[in-house]
């Protein structure tokens, strides 16, 4: 009976030892794919579309009309 026990915390440290080496090479996995990622991408891709970033903050005044009275409708609607 104490050779089964044995055996069986050997296998569950075993065990335990090859999940938390998969988590630990997992995370360090996933924080090298995030820095190369950003290496090769900007931040903002939103940016990289439009040809100056001061187009970018403009916004039509109808546009801001439009979805205002679509807000305003949808509320009126569902109330």
């Amino acid at each position: 009976m104490n050779e089964m026990m044995s055996a069986g915390v050997d296998l569950m440290l075993i065990g335990m030892g090859i999940v938390f080496a998969f988590l630990a090479l997992l995370i360090v996995l996933v924080n090298i794919m995030t820095l190369v990622i950003q290496c090769f991408f900007s931040e903002d891709p939103i940016a990289d579309l439009t040809p100056n970033s001061a187009s970018a903050s403009h916004t039509d005044a109808g546009v801001i009309a439009a979805i205002s009275a679509a807000v305003h409708q949808y509320r009126n609607k569902y109330k």
